[in-house]
């Protein structure tokens, strides 16, 4: 179903492609993530550097572990080195869907895709598991009898408590075949103060967040997946390229997660 597009109010995909030098945002969007530096001013960093282990998750995912199918849930806007570029890098014939429910967000990447037979991105809420896997496009491009990557980056921090962002994976994980892989990575801070700051500011912003969460409860996550080395951490420390690359400068919040593989 599709949405129009509301302006006056900020978008959490619309302040990420800010916060990565996009150009698809609204003023909204960017006096929102102003008044977000002032709150966190490490998530313009940090915002990059999940950027940039979502690149090389699903390059390793592709090179290492010959994983030819991505599902993308909460993708966001196209920027650069998106999944299926990277994914196609190393095989032409990866196939990608995106899931998302804003509709700049479907709008933008059905211009981007319309040229890629193996990509397709669909308007969908990333918790709705039963749509999400009847849609067309996904029963076109993925074969749920071989090994799919499934992406959970920077997302369920949007989910309440109440949406059971641990019964989402939990219900895409059974869907998959044995050997695939669920991506994970949330906002965690281990500053209770700061977590309920920072949650009551992206309610009140966006009117649609979850809340930002303890390690411990993104550990929950991977249960009963066998969790790929090196582990759970702060994502910048996920097999980095070298080790000049780039660290969050500040604590006040992290993306952690990792790797885990269904059995």
């Amino acid at each position: 179903m599709s949405h129009a597009i509301d302006v006056t109010r900020p978008s959490v995909a619309r302040m990420y492609d800010w916060l990565l030098g996009g150009k698809d945002n609204y003023a909204s969007d960017r006096r929102a993530c102003a008044q977000l530096l002032k709150l966190a001013p490490s998530t313009r960093d940090l915002a990059r550097t999940n950027r940039t282990f979502l690149k090389r998750v699903v390059r390793i995912l592709a090179e290492k572990y010959e994983v030819r199918q991505f599902l993308d849930h909460g993708s966001g806007l196209p920027t650069q080195d998106n999944v299926h570029q990277v994914a196609q890098s190393v095989d032409r014939n990866a196939r990608v869907v995106y899931i998302d429910n804003d509709p700049m967000v479907l709008a933008h990447g059905r211009t981007l895709l319309d040229e890629n037979d193996e990509t397709a991105v669909i308007q969908a809420d990333m918790a709705d598991t039963d749509e999400i896997f009847a849609h067309q496009d996904v029963k076109r491009l993925i074969d749920f009898e071989r090994p799919v990557a499934a992406l959970f980056v920077s997302v369920l921090h949007c989910l309440t408590d109440e949406e059971d962002p641990a019964g989402l994976v939990q219900r895409v994980a059974g869907r998959l075949a044995p050997g695939s892989f669920l991506v994970i990575c949330q906002l965690t801070s281990d500053d209770t103060e700061f977590r309920a700051e920072a949650t009551a500011f992206m309610h009140r912003t966006t009117g649609r967040w979850g809340r930002v969460r303890e390690r411990h409860e993104v550990d929950a996550f991977f249960a009963g997946m066998a969790i790929v080395p090196p582990g759970l951490m702060e994502v910048s420390k996920w097999r980095p390229e070298t080790d000049l690359a780039p660290r969050p400068r500040s604590s006040e919040w992290i993306e952690y997660g990792g790797v885990g593989q269904v059995l």
